[in-house]
């Protein structure tokens, strides 16, 4: 495993979602079992953290592209910078939604309709698919702003049932979200049987036989459980079972788990955050140089018994004795002012 190309594909963006996500779906489920009392400001409290480092990496990469004119004629710097004020906007609309959300929990009494504290999100739908066109255009890649473009019948579908306008059951509701979940599963369904047909191929080399594997792995353990936990907890929801909340949200705990792990071999992320304009783990190297020593590291788990074999000392044969003759070499010089070809080397063996 080489530990440099390992950190050197990480996506430290990617991580700190997923990490936040996964900190407060623990904190979420704890507090629908009732294991912890805390109000819903703190159970959010990861989310508040990942709000605030976009806030504070946008504002800190905004100060250094107005003072620094020169770097705006580096390759795709224009580019990453508009990426990353798209993504700032659509973290602000998020950020509105979850107050709203924490403030309608609290007050449940005199709190607002459910329709109003979705609306955030209807505006960020349709300002996903702008990002979405302007990332195809751009070759970005751009996955937090598809799943909110394509979510907006499931957030109004939601709304509408939380304020009982309408009286399906959750099954019902959340129709959109299966038809998004049976695209994934064809997803998967193709890395399989891509990944069977390389392995069972000899002109495909290991490496690609290796990665299509582990993306169809990867995958399998992302999906799956994903909606496993969506349709344990809509039959929660609809009281066609009495496991508790922790028990649903373990097979999303595996899914952001998995993610996090996919997020060391994942190119990527804005070099514009924080300003830093490069890599965060070449950013962090540079930061801590004694780090570069621990990074510049390779192992092989595999044991070569080739290896065994050339450090086995190998014993000298022994000179053979016999009869010894006395080699003279003869050479024909040409004469001079004629070219001729060198004829070759003559050896005489003369006997003693």
């Amino acid at each position: 495993m080489n530990l440099r190309g390992l950190f050197q594909d990480f996506n430290v963006s990617k991580f700190i979602i997923y990490a936040s996500l996964l900190l407060f779906s623990v904190l979420l489920a704890l507090r629908l079992d009732g294991v912890v009392e805390w109000s819903s400001w703190a159970v959010f409290t990861p989310i508040w953290l990942w709000k605030l480092m976009v806030v504070i990496g946008a504002s800190v990469g905004t100060g250094v592209w107005a003072h620094n004119p020169r770097y705006r004629a580096e390759g795709e710097t224009c580019v990453e910078f508009k990426a990353m004020l798209i993504a700032v906007g659509i973290h602000i609309l998020l950020l509105m939604f979850e107050v709203l959300v924490c403030d309608r929990i609290e007050r449940t009494s005199s709190g607002h309709v459910w329709l109003l504290v979705f609306m955030p999100l209807f505006f960020v739908s349709p300002l996903s698919v702008a990002a979405c066109v302007w990332g195809f255009r751009h070759d970005r890649s751009l996955e937090l702003e598809i799943m909110c473009s394509v979510n907006i019948l499931q957030f109004i579908f939601i709304a509408l049932r939380l304020d009982n306008i309408i009286k399906w059951s959750w099954l019902v509701v959340c129709v959109p979200l299966w038809i998004l979940m049976s695209f994934l599963c064809l997803v998967v369904l193709y890395y399989i049987v891509w990944s069977m047909l390389f392995l069972r191929s000899m002109d495909i080399i290991a490496e690609q036989r290796r990665n299509y594997v582990t993306m169809a792995v990867s995958w399998m353990t992302i999906v799956v459980p994903l909606l496993t936990f969506e349709i344990l907890l809509v039959h929660r929801l609809d009281g066609l079972n009495k496991l508790s909340y922790v028990s649903v949200f373990v097979p999303l705990w595996v899914s952001l788990i998995t993610l996090m792990t996919t997020t060391f071999r994942q190119k990527g992320g804005n070099h514009w955050w924080f300003g830093i304009r490069k890599d965060f783990c070449l950013f962090l190297l540079e930061l801590f140089p004694f780090l570069r020593e621990y990074g510049n590291i390779s192992y092989n788990l595999q044991h070569d018994d080739s290896e065994v074999f050339e450090e086995i000392p190998v014993a000298p044969e022994p000179l053979k004795s016999g009869p010894k003759f006395l080699c003279k070499e003869v050479e024909i010089m040409p004469s001079p002012g004629r070219y001729f070809d060198p004829p070759p080397k003559l050896c005489i063996d003369i006997p003693d």
